[in-house]
Order: C-alpha cells, then structure tokens, then sequence
C-alpha cells in the first residue's frame, strides 16, 4: 500500500506550458524543503532530466508501453518513495496518446492508473469566458478521470484573470494559480541539447530551474496544490523492487564494474538501468562522453543509454583517447550496449567525424526526425535477448546509419532488420526501458563477471518469456511470439508528418 500525494499537470494540447509549469512546481516545492519527485508520461528523456533536476533526485519516467501497465503503479511508488508530493508531467495533451490509443498509454490512463489528480495547464492568452467550456468537456469526457484545478497561463491583466476566474466559479472549478504573458521565462535549453545540460550540471539549466521555481512559487497557489495531491487515495499493491525484478542471488567474486554513459547530473539511460545492474551485482560507474578521457578503472562493460543526444557529434569525436578505449573494450569482448545516438557513437565516422570504430558502418545526419513505438523480435540470441524474444522499445533518431544492419542485426521489425550484434556487443538505435525487461542487467552482469557465459544458444531462455496476449500490453516485452504485431508509430511533438515509409513503418518529419 503506497498513501503518496501526488498530481499530473497536462494542458488541452502541447505548447500551453506545462512543462515550465512541471519543472517550477518541483522547484518551488524543493526551495522551500518540501521533498518532492518528479515523473514523465512516456520515453521523454529530456523532460524526465529536468524535473529531476527541479526534485533533486532522478526523473522517471511511466511509459505503458515500454513497461506495461501493470508496472506503472509500482514504479510510481518506487520512484516517489520518501516525497511529500510527486508531480507527474503529462505528454502531449491529456487525451492524446503517441500511437493513437489513449486509452492504453496517454496521460489520462497513467492519471487514472494512479488515481492521481489532474491540474490543467491552459494557455489563454486568446481566451474568455470559453475557457469555462473547455474546462467543463475536459472534466467531462472521461469518468475515470478526476480534474482537480486549471492553472491559467499567460494572463493578459488583472482584469482578464477576473473574468476567466468568473467564467471557471460558475462551473465550480478551482483556480489554482495565474501567470501573467511573461511570468514563465523560456529558459529551458533547446530541445536538440537533450539531457545533456543537466547531466553536465550546466550553469544554464541550473538558473533556468531555479527561475522557474521563483516564477511558479509566486504565481500559484502551492499549499492548495499540496493539499490537492494529498486528496489522492492510497494505491495498492507494493512497490517495484530492483532486487525482486532481476530475481535470485548475484554472481559470486567480485562485483564488475559497469560503466553507464551520463555526467555528474544523471545517465543518459533510464533511471532504473543503474538501479537494476546494481542489484544484479554490478558496480555502476558514470563516464561521461564528453569529458571523461579514460574508461572507469577495472570496467567491464558498458551502457550508453537512447537519452544521450545527437547533437555532440564534433565532441564526441574530439574525445579520441575514450573512443579508443571503448573500442579495446569492445575488441577485448566485454559487454557493451548501445541504444539510440549510443550506435552513431560506435560506427566508423558520422558526417565524416571518425567516431569509436567498433561497427563497420557509416552514418550521417538526415534531414528527417524518425520516431515511433517498435514492437521488435531478436532475429537470434544476443546479449541482450534470446532467440525469438519480442521486446517494445522507442526510437527517435535524426542519424542514418549504413547499413542499416550487421551480418547479425540487433532486432527485426515489419520485414526489416536493424542494429548489430558483434561479439558481446549490441547496437541499436531503439530504446528500451530495462524495467520492462530487467533480465537484461542480470544477462549483462553476467557477461561481465569473471567468468564469461558459454556461447548464445538459439534457443529463448523459458524464464524470459511472457505469456500475456499482445493486446493486454500487460508484459510488452521479451515474448516469443510466432509473428510480428503491426507496428504503432505516431507523431511526437516535432514539426509535422510528411509520410510513413512502407517497407519500415518509420514515421519521418521535416522541419
């Protein structure tokens, strides 16, 4: 049983703020000594980092897709154990949904997993006494959804918070906080940086958090919030457990040491990636990209996580001496994965910057974002998966890679395959949350420790398999099934959709 306030801020749609909002209440809550602990709905990596950064402790994210719906709740309790409030951030807008089933993985089902209270962010700098009828449908539409508050967003004057306030009394809907045009600066770092400013503990992000904190911390009404998220009735069940998760005792002898990609501010892998590998009887060390030149001492193994961005591909390059030792790890046969800009750091060059050479491959920048959901197969046993295993992971990636895949590709989807397995290397542009499927830390470690597993049999380890149907999305992930589903892949928040490629489902966009 987990009794933890908690609240999600959404909006009507992207761009209404409530990121900035998010990321400020948790700041605020932190500067005046309110512990608190911030989520993201979805695989944003980039949101998760900054209101972490806001909570002072890791971000997480609640992705039903990459973890199943029956984890979200215990990774909830998990991750929010020992604040007084857990503010959820939304991901487009509250009924909105990436794959177009918002019943399955939008805000408004992780709101009415958790029983949690939903604050609407509303832009209404064009808006009047409509406000109230926007309000009234959000509040209506959906039963198993409880809209607590609105807080109004760029507030023309005194005169236009009145009315808008007016307009929301009538049909008995709280206004918890108001921000004049102006009041929430645009200071969060661009987009195309990522996580990297808060894993390098920037000065940039740093005052930007603190800014945002100030701006909510006078604009809205932070007791009755807190008082709001305490409404929420206590969930059942316990709380996910690393230790319970990758199941039985660590490898004797020494634990090895497994490096994770990230800085002094976080990892570029989910939060649960350390955590798991730790229980597994691993010794996580952070190397940062960037400005680490050596490899974590007695390391044997590493993990570069999909948040890591691909804008850094000139420092990248310039790090000569790490990319050199990566490529001895990976020749000396120690475990290394790979996900998302992770695989551009491995190949040969990217737009002609030499890179860590591990992969027989080329990559350039292209013109198109390629993002959606991949429900993937492992074409055969690797480090990460057997045989026929099926796993949910996101991809979203700018870099094209050639080829596409190695003599032994990393996964295989709608008839095509991607990614490259070499040696007890993994490489793929595709994310994967390891709570989902946390047999991999316990495979990795494995691999890592003094004594190397025997060569991949083809045949998928029974303990690692699901049973759940495909449509329950209870268990999305490492599941021998006899074909692939139709993959899911939808628009996220980058320009616009200009076509979906036939033979790869891969949802392209332009500028």
């Amino acid at each position: 049983m987990t009794a933890q306030p908690r609240l999600v801020v959404s909006a009507p749609a992207s761009g209404h703020g409530k990121t900035a909002i998010a990321v400020g209440l948790l700041a605020a809550y932190t500067a005046r000594g309110v512990p608190a602990a911030g989520f993201k709905v979805g695989p944003d990596h980039t949101d998760a980092a900054y209101l972490g950064m806001a909570a002072g402790r890791p971000g997480r994210n609640l992705d039903t897709r990459l973890v199943g719906a029956a984890r979200i709740a215990p990774l909830f309790a998990h991750g929010a154990a020992g604040s007084r409030i857990a503010v959820i951030e939304g991901a487009m807008g509250l009924f909105d949904s990436l794959t177009g089933q918002p019943e399955i993985d939008g805000t408004a089902s992780v709101a009415a997993a958790l029983h949690a209270p939903v604050v609407l962010v509303i832009d209404v700098a064009s808006m009047g006494h409509s406000v109230a009828a926007l309000v009234h449908g959000f509040r209506m539409f959906d039963e198993m959804v409880r809209l607590g508050g609105v807080i109004l967003n760029r507030v023309a004057s005194s005169r236009h918070e009145q009315l808008l306030g007016s307009a929301l009394d009538d049909i008995g809907m709280p206004v918890l906080g108001a921000l004049r045009r102006g009041d929430l600066p645009n200071v969060l770092p661009g987009r195309a940086q990522g996580a990297m400013p808060v894993a390098q503990r920037s000065a940039d992000a740093a005052r930007a958090v603190q800014r945002l904190g100030e701006a909510v911390g006078q604009g809205i009404d932070l007791d009755q919030m807190l008082a709001l998220a305490s409404s929420a009735p206590t969930l059942p069940g316990p709380a996910w457990s690393p230790a319970e998760a990758v199941a039985g005792s660590p490898p004797a002898g020494p634990r090895p040491v497994i490096a994770v990609a990230g800085g002094p501010g976080g990892t570029f892998s989910y939060a649960e990636t350390a955590e798991l590998l730790t229980a597994a009887g691993a010794e996580v060390a952070v190397v940062d990209p960037l400005r680490d030149e050596q490899l974590p001492p007695g390391v044997r193994g590493l993990v570069v996580g999909a948040g890591l961005p691909e804008s850094y591909a000139g420092e990248l390059s310039a790090n000569r001496r790490l990319a050199a030792e990566v490529a001895r790890l990976a020749a000396d046969g120690m475990p290394v994965v790979a996900e998302g800009a992770g695989l551009t750091w491995l190949v040969r060059d990217l737009d002609g910057l030499p890179m860590c050479g591990v992969l027989d491959a080329g990559a350039r920048t292209g013109e198109q974002i390629v993002a959606g959901y991949r429900e993937a197969t492992a074409p055969a046993a690797s480090l990460l998966a057997p045989a026929g295993a099926r796993i949910t992971g996101y991809k979203q990636v700018r870099a094209v890679v050639t080829p596409r895949a190695g003599e032994r590709p990393a996964w295989s989807w709608s008839g095509t395959t991607e990614g490259f397995v070499w040696r007890q290397v993994h490489a793929s542009q595709l994310g994967i949350h390891w709570a989902g499927a946390p047999e991999i830390a316990r495979r990795l470690v494995n691999a890592a420790g003094p004594q190397q597993l025997p060569a991949p049999q083809l045949q998928p380890a029974p303990h690692l398999l699901q049973t759940a149907a495909p449509q329950q999305l209870a268990a999305p992930v490492l599941e021998e099934i006899p074909e692939l589903r139709d993959e899911r892949t939808a628009e996220l928040t980058v320009p616009r959709i200009i076509d979906v490629d036939a033979d790869t489902a891969d949802v392209v966009t332009r500028p």
